[in-house]
């Protein structure tokens, strides 16, 4: 297939971007280089795409939510299908400027929605969030929640996002997929997220800090199992659904610390602060109807990627003589 990729160059998107190359379809990655973090890394990222793939990989500098663009990529290249992994991230920056997430995550996924409208493709998988679940879903989070209050703006806009998905599926018969990822960690990562910014630290002998007592937990998912979800949600034929990729075991703040300590041989100095506004307190995927329509199941044990995702940050940590 011909497919566009949003976010291409992000922690995921250049993953994926690889993966669907390396099986053989065309890829053009829109991407902005939003400087939400250094965007050389994200040129980084897309480079190795760009050197293995060059016949089959394009890459568009530009933003999804840019109407002028999107009507003249779409008509040009006749793609058979969006994967729409662009948004604005964060949980914690989204309370300090919640109109930000509404322009982006909203009305951003609006407007390529009237563009798919206008011009097709009429097929997108759509990344969302386990952020949308808040503090109030009952664990094992499944996809028939309401999830009626999320703990952040970040994750109201995911919701509402989803919304407007479901919507133009019933309206507008474009057939679309959602997808719930939960706590995605691997190379790549972004650098404000926990597992890399925590391996860095142990690694130098630097001060962690832990946001409450140690018992939050999370369903940390291997990105690669991401990409397999993402995969397979591309050619499921349901109109519309919304389907949880997690990795199928939380595992407690003090958990995920102590696994640390054991892949790096190191020991963590921690301190501990107050819970911040907008974290929830526990993730749990329930994986039922993923496992069934998409033929999804995490295979990468969370110290299997806790080793690949050290292995990185040293490389990192080596090439910046850190």
């Amino acid at each position: 297939m011909k497919i566009l990729l949003t976010g291409a160059a992000g922690f995921i998107g250049s993953h994926c971007a690889e993966r669907l190359l390396a099986e053989g379809h065309f890829v053009v990655g829109l991407d902005n280089f939003d400087p939400y973090y250094d965007p050389a890394v994200k040129r980084r990222n897309v480079a190795v795409a760009q050197k293995e793939f060059p016949k089959a990989y394009r890459l568009v500098e530009g933003d999804f939510g840019d109407r002028a663009l999107l009507n003249k990529l779409l008509p040009a290249e006749k793609f058979d299908a969006v994967i729409h992994l662009a948004a604005q991230a964060g949980v914690r920056p989204s309370i300090e400027d919640p109109l930000r997430y509404v322009r982006v995550n909203v009305t951003g996924v609006v407007t390529l929605l009237e563009a798919l409208r206008a011009h097709g493709p009429r097929r997108i998988v759509a990344a969302s969030s386990s952020s949308v679940y808040g503090n109030t879903t009952p664990p094992p989070f499944r996809e028939d929640a309401a999830c009626a209050q999320p703990q952040s703006p970040y994750g109201a806009s995911k919701r509402s996002g989803e919304i407007y998905c479901g919507m133009y599926a019933q309206l507008y018969g474009i057939r679309c997929v959602v997808v719930r990822p939960f706590t995605v960690y691997g190379p790549r990562q972004r650098p404000d997220m926990a597992i890399a910014s925590f391996a860095r630290k142990i690694l130098r002998g630097e001060t962690i800090t832990l946001f409450g007592d140690g018992s939050t937990a999370r369903d940390y998912t291997y990105v690669s199992d991401i990409v397999d979800g993402l995969l397979g949600a591309l050619v499921c034929p349901m109109p519309f659904a919304v389907y949880n990729l997690g990795g199928d075991h939380p595992y407690e703040l003090r958990e995920l610390i102590a696994m640390l300590e054991k892949v790096t041989g190191k020991k963590a100095a921690v301190k501990h602060a107050e819970m911040q506004a907008g974290d929830v307190e526990r993730t749990m995927a329930e994986l039922t109807r993923a496992r069934k329509d998409l033929g999804y199941a995490p295979r990468i044990s969370l110290e299997e990627g806790l080793r690949r995702t050290v292995a990185w940050v040293k490389e990192e940590m080596a090439r910046e003589g850190a």
